[in-house]
């Protein structure tokens, strides 16, 4: 029996997150789900008078592509790829995963040039079309956050078909505090960080971009973090796991860095120039997300959270102009079970053991 939520959420994602218009291109990029995923994302587009393209991938032959990668293969791939993506108004990518370690025996050298050949496609999508990325739930996802599969769906629809909309006006003040906000300090067990925000401003992301959704991000002024960071929810980037990840940082860059595979988190620090700065600060409030389960569209936006991000930034008014091909969203939790923590914008208490403390702020708790 056909589950009527797909069609909710696909009419979600067509009309509240890209706001798909009459003539629209549509861009549908379906990694390890089912066809009538597709077929719904497909009916909601055509009902919005628009022209859906649709793209289906398979990890498994993804992963083998990539082991056999070639420079001049990957040249024309990125050259077709972006040549169609500066066609389109809007992109909508459904992405599940069978094995979210499907990636962990490909060479280091042939992900890093893949990643980079690529990397001028992703760019052209974030900066250039409406766009919006989200998960599809898997036993492989339920298995990771520690459920049932039956209970895992259930909690996937409750969060992404979460009334984003309602939480706008108090999503719009933090906002505001970020935006005149000069500098940030963070505490927390094995966190004490410092950095600027001056010049930088901050966006809202209330289901327009990411599903799940429920962030405040901007970047810090690129030279200006200090201190020590300590993440306290697991990881999982280029395939490979990653826990106990510990951050230090002088003028800015990260000069060492810790975890379970230090000789492998190093390597990707050492992609390029850029891995080693950091590209974005998120505030996370998802109040349904609770637990981390190794998935980053779900995990950086966990209730009482923040990320911060070495790598990338995001191009545009919150771009504090930090290149890279690597963009890894790391999450620290600051909710009292996971040891607390305060965040403070010049010197005011903004959130204090995950919570809000502002009144304009507090629902988002």
């Amino acid at each position: 029996m056909h589950d009527p939520r797909v069609d909710q959420l696909a009419r979600q994602l067509v009309r509240y997150s890209t706001k798909v218009k009459k003539g629209d291109m549509v861009w549908i990029d379906c990694f390890d789900v089912p066809n009538y995923v597709a077929q719904a994302l497909i009916r909601a587009v055509v009902d919005a008078k628009a022209k859906p393209v649709v793209k289906l991938h398979d990890t498994t032959v993804t992963r083998e592509m990539m082991v056999h990668a070639d420079e001049g293969q990957y040249d024309i791939i990125a050259e077709s790829e972006l040549a169609l993506m500066k066609k389109m108004d809007c992109y909508i990518a459904v992405r599940g995963s069978h094995n979210i370690t499907e990636n962990s025996d490909v060479p280091a050298e042939k992900m890093k040039m893949v990643m980079a050949k690529l990397r001028p496609l992703q760019n052209e999508r974030v900066n250039n079309t409406r766009w919006c990325v989200l998960r599809w739930p898997t036993s492989a996802m339920a298995q990771q956050a520690g459920m049932s599969t039956q209970a895992f769906e259930d909690f996937y629809f409750k969060v992404c078909l979460l009334d984003y909309a309602a939480l706008l006006p108090a999503m719009n003040a933090l906002k505001k505090l970020m935006d005149k906000a000069k500098d940030v300090h963070i505490t927390g067990p094995g966190t004490d960080l410092r950095f600027s925000l001056k010049g930088l401003k901050s966006i809202v992301c209330g289901g327009g971009h990411n599903i799940p959704d429920g962030e405040v991000f901007s970047a810090p002024v690129k030279d200006s973090v200090e201190g020590v960071i300590s993440y306290n929810a697991p990881t999982i980037y280029q395939g490979i796991a990653f826990d106990t990840v510990k951050l230090e940082f002088s003028k800015g860059k990260i000069v060492n860095a810790t975890a379970n595979n230090t000789a492998a988190i190093n390597k990707i620090f050492d992609s390029d120039e850029g891995a080693r700065y950091i590209g974005e600060f998120a505030i996370g409030f998802n109040r349904e997300i609770r637990e981390p389960m190794r998935d980053i569209l779900f995990d950086e936006k966990i209730a009482g959270s923040f990320h911060f991000t070495p790598g990338q930034a995001y191009e545009g008014i919150a771009d504090n102009g930090n290149r890279s091909q690597v963009h890894w969203d790391l999450v620290n939790i600051q909710r009292p079970d996971y040891g607390g923590g305060e965040i403070h914008f010049d010197g005011q208490l903004i959130r204090k053991d995950g919570q809000f403390v502002l009144p304009e702020l507090k629902p988002l708790n």
